[in-house]
Formats: structure tokens, C-alpha cells, sequence
């Protein structure tokens, strides 16, 4: 999950670039999802260290939620306008879509090592899943 993390953070952060690049360097708010795309990246380097992946798979999920309700917000908002910004509508539309596959993809991967400490449970006898070390977690 950590280079899955790393490849969306340095997706979100070009968008940020080539918006702002896009925009004449004229609109910093179009720098809004480096914000996100940074966040995610450090999560994903963190994750790399096995003693943090499974906090810093969390934290990046929360990151990619709060990146996704953000986009999805301030488009509703701008689209509510009368006149709509072609340029900021379709930076906003790309940001949501990213952070919401981000959050898929960590969704299945949680799905995946929970399942994956059932089996293990269940192969050792444990009527109860026990939690393992993070330095166990499939990286997935």
C-alpha cells in the first residue's frame, strides 16, 4: 500500500503543478491539491517503515477522504455559480475522482489483511483473529 500511497500523492501534486501552470500561475487555489498529494506521500513513505505501515495506511485513507469531500464540495459550490470556471471545475472534478480511488484501493487492501489475519487465525487454531505487528501486514 505504501507505493500505491507515493504514486497518488505525486499524482495529486502534479495536478496541483499543471493547474497552476495551466492557470498562468495567476491562482494559487489551484495549488489545492498538493495539500492532499503531499499528505499521502509522506503517508506513504512513512508506511514503508513496517512499525508504522498500518497507522500511516490509516492516516493516508483519512487524508484521501478529507481530499475527496474537499473536491466534491467546492464543486457543488462552483457549480451552483452562474458562471462556472472550466479550468478550476475540471481541477476540482480530477482531485475527488483521485482522492476516492485512492480510498478504494485502501479499503481493499485493509479487506485484504484482514482477511489475510482470519486465515492466519483460523490455521492456528484461534477462535479469535490476533492482532499481529505491523511489521507482519501484507503490504498489498
Amino acid at each position: 500500500m505504501s507505493k500505491i500511497s507515493i504514486f497518488f500523492g505525486l499524482l495529486l501534486v502534479t495536478l496541483g503543478l499543471a493547474f497552476y501552470v495551466a492557470t498562468g500561475s495567476k491562482s494559487p487555489t489551484a495549488l489545492i491539491p498538493l495539500i492532499p498529494g503531499v499528505l499521502i506521500g509522506i503517508c506513504g513513505a512513512v508506511a514503508l517503515i513496517p512499525k508504522y505501515r498500518k497507522h500511516a495506511a490509516h492516516g493516508g485513507a483519512l487524508v484521501g477522504l478529507l481530499g475527496f469531500i474537499s473536491g466534491a464540495g467546492r464543486l457543488a459550490m462552483v457549480m451552483r455559480k452562474e458562471e462556472v470556471p472550466v479550468v478550476a471545475t475540471v481541477e476540482m472534478f480530477l482531485m475527488a475522482a483521485i482522492c476516492i480511488l485512492y480510498v478504494g484501493f485502501c479499503v481493499k487492501s485493509f479487506i485484504a489483511a484482514r482477511k489475510a489475519m482470519k486465515a492466519e487465525a483460523s490455521a492456528a487454531g484461534v477462535s479469535e483473529p490476533v492482532a499481529r505487528p505491523a511489521s507482519d501486514q501484507p503490504d498489498v
